[in-house]
């Protein structure tokens, strides 16, 4: 695991690019020169509600006084109404609980860039650009508010996170001024940072280590008064675990602990650790996690919900969109090649063959299932340095239509890892704890949309995936 790990796909132009066009371009006393948000009320924290709908009917004349709705900024105060509730005279606000959000790798490149912008965010700097949760029908769920996220993690490098959003501004990942601006936040985000686990120099005793992990998120979580704790690795790539009987029971692989045997990885030890604590895990990187079938029980025996894995934001989010196309179209894809270029510590990490061999499999998952034949569809990687935090993909897609006419495709997606992780790991930090206050537990499956590997199930297709995801959480708030 190394700090400047940014695990996701390719990426979007720029974090500048997720600012509105109406820029500031002289110097602010309000700490941003440079992607002031147009509106207002936004700069100013205070958000823009969304519409409602009044009901005239005697028992919606009597909640309409008590909805407050969370609009397209949603920095207003969300309010949860039970069914039971809206029956009653009144409703009763449920007051927004602030929740951990602890990060492993909690230095690199996308945690910093998460933690920078949802500071923000939250200060009324930036828009909400690639934010998931920022659409309809997402946008109305009463999800924790980005002023109650407390920010953590384990880091195995000691650069302040102020120096390293300075190191993203140079990249051209984070806006010039916006570290300044917020340099408080990621001040005391990074007090909340521990010594992590190293992959290159693993455990000798992994339940002790198991327990040092477990009481730095005690420690945290009593720290802050937070109501929860949400785990998410966005550390450095593993290469693929060898399998062991362990890795199929918990009880086998408690005792295997134990006995100090270290049969899991460490992006394992840290889901154990997780969901042994009672904190919910989500793996934003191709590394073993919780996918375990000895993990997924011990989720379940804990009451906590996982999702994962491999973060979906680039070359394969185009391919989950594309494909659906071509099938649904009766065009026949013989092949598609994939070509990735890119730099930074992910591209460094993923120059170990052994470690690319985890990224490659999950970025081939996913095109027989949603074409329903099988395709040639060899996909390389390389490492180039120059590239820093900037990733290309070039594809080639060779398919056949009527009277087997033979016909290409072919895209170049280029951009930054970190500005289209970070809003997704900030939505995934959101999502997963509303579901963990609504009694969830397992794996979240309707969160296939933001993964290239998702936990239980083969849908791959973009669109059924986000309908999946706004059907799921519409029936959360129904319960």
């Amino acid at each position: 695991m190394t700090a400047a790990s940014s695990t996701a796909d390719s990426a979007s132009p720029s974090f500048k690019t997720t600012t509105s066009s109406a820029t500031t371009r002289t110097a602010s006393t309000r700490g941003i020169s440079e992607g002031l948000h147009p509106d207002p009320s936004v700069r100013a924290g205070r958000g823009v509600p969304g519409p409602t709908h009044r009901s005239n009917t005697a028992a919606g004349r009597r909640t309409n006084r008590a909805k407050i709705t969370m609009g397209p900024v949603f920095g207003a105060r969300c309010t949860k109404i039970t069914k039971m509730q809206r029956r009653a005279k009144g409703a009763a606000l449920i007051l927004p609980q602030r929740v951990g959000v602890w990060f492993i790798g909690a230095r690199g490149s996308v945690a910093t860039t998460a933690i920078t912008g949802a500071a923000g965010f939250a200060a009324g700097l930036i828009g909400p650009t690639g934010l998931v949760t920022a659409l309809e029908p997402l946008v109305r769920a009463p999800l924790p508010r980005f002023e109650d996220l407390i920010f953590g993690g384990h880091e195995l490098t000691d650069a302040p996170l102020l120096k390293r959003a300075k190191l993203l501004v140079d990249e051209g990942v984070i806006p010039p001024s916006l570290p300044a601006a917020v340099a408080k936040s990621l001040d005391e985000a990074n007090a909340n940072i521990r010594p992590g686990i190293s992959m290159e120099v693993p455990p000798k005793r992994p339940m002790e280590a198991i327990h040092r992990v477990q009481e730095d998120l005690r420690n945290f979580r009593s720290a802050h008064g937070l109501a929860r704790v949400v785990v998410i690795n966005v550390s450095s790539t593993e290469p693929p675990i060898q399998p062991h009987p362990a890795h199929s029971d918990l009880g086998a692989l408690r005792e295997a602990l134990e006995q100090e045997h270290m049969v899991l990885s460490i992006s394992s030890l840290y889901a154990y650790a997780a969901m042994d604590s009672g904190c919910p895990f989500v793996d934003f990187t191709p590394s073993p996690g919780a996918r375990l079938p000895a993990l997924q029980a011990l989720a379940r025996e804990h009451a906590v919900p996982h999702a994962g894995r491999d973060g979906k934001t680039g070359e394969t989010l185009v391919k989950s969109a594309l494909a659906p196309m071509f099938a649904s179209r009766a065009l026949r894809v013989r092949s598609w090649t994939g070509m990735n270029v890119l730099g930074g510590g992910d591209g460094a990490a993923l120059a170990e063959p052994e470690r690319a061999r985890s990224k490659l499999e999950s970025k081939g998952l996913g095109l027989e299932a949603m074409l329903g034949y099988d395709v040639e569809s060899p996909v390389r990687i390389d490492y180039v340095r120059d590239r820093g935090e900037w990733k290309t993909a070039w594809d080639r897609i060779s398919f056949e239509g009527f009277l087997g006419t033979r016909m290409q495709m072919h895209f170049i997606w280029e951009g930054c890892d970190s500005a289209l992780a970070a809003p997704l790991v900030l939505d995934l930090a959101r999502l997963t704890a509303y579901a963990h206050t609504r009694g969830q537990k397992g794996a979240l499956v309707p969160l296939a949309f933001f993964f290239k590997d998702p936990l239980g199930t083969t849908e791959h297709r973009l669109d059924r995936q986000f309908a999946m995801l706004c059907e799921w959480l519409t029936d959360l708030e129904d319960r």
